[in-house]
C-alpha cells in the first residue's frame, strides 16, 4: 500500500498524544476519587465493568487512527483500464467445432466463454470478433458496444462453417484489424475500411485466439501469422479447445466421410508456439469449465495495465463504524448513579 500524501501520516502522532492526555486526566481523576468517603456508593457506580469501560475509548482511538491514514490518501496496486486498448477475439468456426467432447459442444462452450470474457472486461475496451474456418471473416469490427459482439456470437454459434482451418490467415486478419483500431481517427472501426498501416501498436492491442484443430488450409503458415503479430507488438493469447479423443460424425450426403466418425483432436503444440513467439499465454481447455476459467482470467487482465486505486473510502468507512460502535457501547456501559 502506498500513499498519495505520505507526509500527512504524521497526523498519526495525534493518537499517542491523545492517549497520553487521557492517562494524565485519569491520574488526576483518581486523586479526587480518593477524597470520596462513601466507598460503597463509589463501587456501585463503577460496578464490575471497570475494564470494559476502556473498550469504547479504544475504538475511538482506532477510529482516529483510521481517519489520519485516510487523510494521507492510501492507494493499492491494481489493474486499471488502459485507454484506447483493443482486444481482437478470433474464434474457430470450422465443422469440427460441432464435436461434443466439450459440453454442450465445442462451439457452444466457446461462445459461452466469450460472453464471460465480455462481462469482465472494462466498458471502454474495444472488442472485435473474427470468425474463421477456411477463410477469416470480421464478425464485429472493434467497438466499445459489447452488445454487438454478443449478437454476433449468436450467428457464429448456430452456423459452423466448412472449408478447413486457416490459422495463419486468421492471425494476419486479426493483426490488421487491431492496427486499424489503434490508428482510426475516431477510435472505432464501425465505418473505417482503410488498410492497416505497417506500424506497431505500442502494446494497445491483444489477440485472443481459439482453435480446436491443426491448420489444414490457408496461404500463411501459423508461424508466419505469429511473425506478423510479433512484428506489430501484439501478444497472442491462444486456447486449444477439445480433447485428444474428440471425434465428429459426418451424417448424410455422399462425401468420403459420410457416416464415419472422424478424429478431430486439437493442436496444442502449434497454438503454444504462437503464444510463446508473440509474448502471449497458452491455455489448454479440455472442458467447458477450464475454458470458462481461461476466458474469465483473461477478461480480468486484458485491456488493463498496472496502476493504483485509491482506497481512502475504506478507511473513512471503518472510522465511521468504529465511532458509532464507540458511542453505542459508551452509552450502554456508562456507569449510572443509584
Amino acid at each position: 500500500m502506498t500513499f498519495e500524501r505520505p507526509l500527512l501520516l504524521l497526523t498519526l502522532l495525534v493518537v499517542p498524544l491523545a492517549v497520553l492526555l487521557y492517562v494524565l486526566s485519569e491520574r488526576r481523576r483518581m486523586r479526587y476519587a480518593i477524597r470520596f468517603t462513601n466507598l460503597e456508593v463509589l463501587a456501585g457506580v463503577i460496578g464490575g465493568g471497570y475494564r470494559r469501560r476502556f473498550v469504547p475509548l479504544a475504538l475511538f482511538f482506532l477510529a482516529l487512527a483510521a481517519l489520519c491514514i485516510g487523510m494521507a490518501r492510501p492507494q493499492h496496486k491494481t489493474l486499471v483500464a488502459r485507454d484506447r486498448a483493443t482486444v481482437i477475439l478470433v474464434v474457430d468456426v470450422s465443422r469440427s467445432m460441432e464435436a461434443k467432447d466439450v459440453k454442450p459442444s465445442r462451439i457452444g462452450a466457446a461462445t459461452a466463454a466469450v460472453r464471460t470474457f465480455l462481462d469482465r472486461v472494462p466498458d471502454r475496451l474495444q472488442v472485435g470478433l473474427i470468425a474463421f474456418a477456411g477463410d477469416p471473416a470480421v464478425a464485429t469490427p472493434p467497438t466499445t458496444n459489447h452488445d454487438l459482439v454478443r449478437k454476433s456470437l449468436q450467428t457464429i454459434e448456430w452456423f459452423p462453417s466448412f472449408g478447413g482451418t486457416a490459422i495463419g490467415d486468421a492471425l494476419a486478419a486479426a493483426v490488421k484489424l487491431g492496427q486499424q483500431a489503434v490508428t482510426a481517427d475516431n477510435g472505432n472501426l464501425a465505418s473505417n475500411t482503410t488498410a492497416a498501416p505497417d506500424t506497431p501498436t505500442h502494446g494497445l492491442v491483444s489477440i485472443l485466439f481459439l482453435s480446436d484443430g491443426a491448420q489444414t488450409r490457408g496461404q500463411l503458415e501459423p508461424s508466419a501469422g505469429a511473425d506478423l503479430a510479433k512484428a506489430a507488438g501484439i501478444p497472442v493469447y491462444t486456447v486449444a479447445l477439445g480433447t485428444p479423443s474428440g471425434t465428429l460424425t459426418f451424417d448424410g450426403g455422399n462425401g468420403p466421410f459420410s457416416g464415419r466418425r472422424v478424429p478431430v483432436p486439437p493442436d496444442p503444440e502449434t497454438l503454444k508456439a504462437i503464444a510463446v513467439r508473440t509474448g502471449g499465454q497458452f491455455f489448454a481447455a479440455q472442458s467447458a469449465k477450464s475454458l470458462q476459467s481461461a476466458y474469465s482470467k483473461l477478461g480480468s487482465s486484458l485491456g488493463r495495465k498496472p496502476g493504483r486505486s485509491e482506497i481512502t473510502y475504506v478507511f473513512l468507512a471503518v472510522a465511521a463504524l468504529l465511532l458509532v460502535a464507540a458511542g453505542l457501547l459508551s452509552a450502554l456501559w456508562s456507569p449510572r448513579l443509584p
